[in-house]
């Protein structure tokens, strides 16, 4: 296993990825002195971005169910574990774009070779989205009766 965001699992085959880029930033504040360079202060941790690419090749071995399962969870707004294939967790991540380019077009519309860009912004542990809180708010109200 290469990675896993949720439940899916990125690996060689049916679902690959041949590079990854992660840009993690601070956000310093910066503030005018008298008599001096600016000052600087450390106000947390910035954007964690991890970008995901590779190639699938839908005819030959698949990977299309886990491309629209990841685009599913995008269009949710759903929080996601990530882990790394050698187990180091990374946190909970928000998918925020996916690109495609098909190449070699099939009769069918089928692509032979499918590139894809998964981009992806780390969010807090706790982030709670609108398909967590309402099945909890369901559930709130379901112990209510029960008073």
């Amino acid at each position: 296993m290469l990675y896993m965001v949720g439940a899916v699992q990125i690996d060689t085959a049916p679902f690959s990825i041949d590079g990854v880029d992660r840009s993690h930033q601070a956000d310093i504040a910066e503030k005018p002195l008298l008599r001096g360079p600016k000052g600087a202060e450390f106000m947390g941790e910035g954007d964690d971005v991890l970008t995901l690419r590779g190639q699938i090749l839908p005819t030959k071995i698949g990977g299309t169910a886990e491309l629209e399962a990841m685009r599913d969870h995008m269009v949710k707004g759903a929080a996601l574990p990530v882990m790394r294939g050698d187990g180091t967790k990374l946190g909970s991540f928000m998918i925020t774009g996916i690109r495609e380019r098909h190449r070699e077009i099939l009769r069918d519309g089928i692509p032979f070779v499918l590139r894809h860009t998964i981009t992806l912004k780390k969010v807090p542990e706790d982030r709670a989205t609108g398909q967590q809180t309402v099945p909890a708010l369901l559930r709130l109200f379901d112990l209510l009766e029960g008073v």
